[in-house]
Protein backbone atom coordinates (compact mmCIF):
# COMPACT_ATOMS: atom_id res chain seq x y z
CA UNK A 1 0.00 0.00 0.00
CA UNK A 2 1.46 3.27 -1.04
CA UNK A 3 1.29 6.43 1.28
CA UNK A 4 -0.44 9.34 0.15
CA UNK A 5 1.73 12.46 0.78
CA UNK A 6 1.19 15.65 -0.47
CA UNK A 7 3.81 18.81 -0.98
CA UNK A 8 5.97 20.70 1.68
CA UNK A 9 4.64 24.36 1.92
CA UNK A 10 6.43 26.11 4.28
CA UNK A 11 4.52 29.41 4.00
CA UNK A 12 2.02 27.14 6.22
CA UNK A 13 4.83 27.19 8.89
CA UNK A 14 6.13 29.72 8.95
CA UNK A 15 3.43 32.00 10.68
CA UNK A 16 5.58 33.82 13.35
CA UNK A 17 6.77 37.34 12.34
CA UNK A 18 10.38 36.67 14.15
CA UNK A 19 10.79 33.01 11.21
CA UNK A 20 9.59 35.05 8.71
CA UNK A 21 12.25 37.75 9.44
CA UNK A 22 14.88 34.96 9.89
CA UNK A 23 14.25 33.35 6.58
CA UNK A 24 14.76 36.49 5.13
CA UNK A 25 17.67 37.89 6.42
CA UNK A 26 19.02 34.11 5.72
CA UNK A 27 18.06 34.35 2.24
CA UNK A 28 19.15 38.34 2.15
CA UNK A 29 22.85 37.04 3.70
CA UNK A 30 23.20 34.13 0.85
CA UNK A 31 23.26 37.25 -1.74
CA UNK A 32 21.35 35.04 -3.88
CA UNK A 33 18.48 36.81 -5.82
CA UNK A 34 16.50 33.14 -6.22
CA UNK A 35 16.64 32.14 -2.30
CA UNK A 36 15.17 36.33 -1.80
CA UNK A 37 12.55 36.24 -4.09
CA UNK A 38 11.63 32.68 -2.82
CA UNK A 39 11.64 33.62 0.68
CA UNK A 40 9.53 36.84 0.09
CA UNK A 41 6.99 34.45 -2.01
CA UNK A 42 6.84 32.29 0.81
CA UNK A 43 6.23 34.91 3.46
CA UNK A 44 3.26 36.51 1.57
CA UNK A 45 1.78 32.85 0.72
CA UNK A 46 2.15 33.29 5.08
CA UNK A 47 0.24 36.06 4.93
CA UNK A 48 -1.89 36.03 2.23
CA UNK A 49 -0.66 36.46 -1.56
CA UNK A 50 -4.05 38.33 -2.84
CA UNK A 51 -3.39 40.83 0.15
CA UNK A 52 -0.01 41.39 -0.04
CA UNK A 53 -0.40 41.55 -4.08
CA UNK A 54 -3.24 44.13 -3.99
CA UNK A 55 -0.96 46.33 -1.02
CA UNK A 56 2.13 46.20 -3.45
CA UNK A 57 0.22 47.09 -5.95
CA UNK A 58 0.64 44.18 -8.73
CA UNK A 59 -1.78 41.23 -9.53
CA UNK A 60 -1.21 38.10 -7.49
CA UNK A 61 0.08 36.09 -10.53
CA UNK A 62 2.43 38.17 -11.54
CA UNK A 63 3.26 38.69 -8.08
CA UNK A 64 3.46 34.86 -8.02
CA UNK A 65 5.33 34.95 -10.98
CA UNK A 66 7.89 37.41 -9.80
CA UNK A 67 8.99 35.32 -6.26
CA UNK A 68 9.06 32.16 -7.46
CA UNK A 69 12.49 30.51 -7.29
CA UNK A 70 13.44 31.51 -11.05
CA UNK A 71 11.10 35.10 -10.82
CA UNK A 72 13.38 38.21 -10.80
CA UNK A 73 10.99 40.83 -9.37
CA UNK A 74 11.95 44.71 -10.59
CA UNK A 75 12.98 46.86 -7.74
CA UNK A 76 9.55 48.53 -7.99
CA UNK A 77 8.09 45.11 -7.08
CA UNK A 78 10.39 43.89 -4.53
CA UNK A 79 10.08 47.70 -2.99
CA UNK A 80 6.38 47.42 -2.68
CA UNK A 81 6.31 43.97 -1.52
CA UNK A 82 8.41 44.86 1.21
CA UNK A 83 6.08 47.66 2.07
CA UNK A 84 3.19 45.45 2.10
CA UNK A 85 5.03 43.02 4.51
CA UNK A 86 6.30 45.40 7.20
CA UNK A 87 9.57 44.78 5.92
CA UNK A 88 12.82 47.64 6.36
CA UNK A 89 15.26 46.69 4.18
CA UNK A 90 18.70 48.20 5.32
CA UNK A 91 22.37 48.29 4.67
CA UNK A 92 25.46 47.69 6.48
CA UNK A 93 28.92 48.39 5.02
CA UNK A 94 31.44 45.70 5.96
CA UNK A 95 34.92 47.33 5.97
CA UNK A 96 37.10 45.82 2.98
CA UNK A 97 40.34 44.51 3.04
Amino acid sequence: MMAKTEPFDPARYLVRPEAQEDLLNDALASGDAGYVAQALGVIARARGMSEVAREAGVTREALYRALSEDGDPRLTTLLGVARALGVTLTAHVEPIG
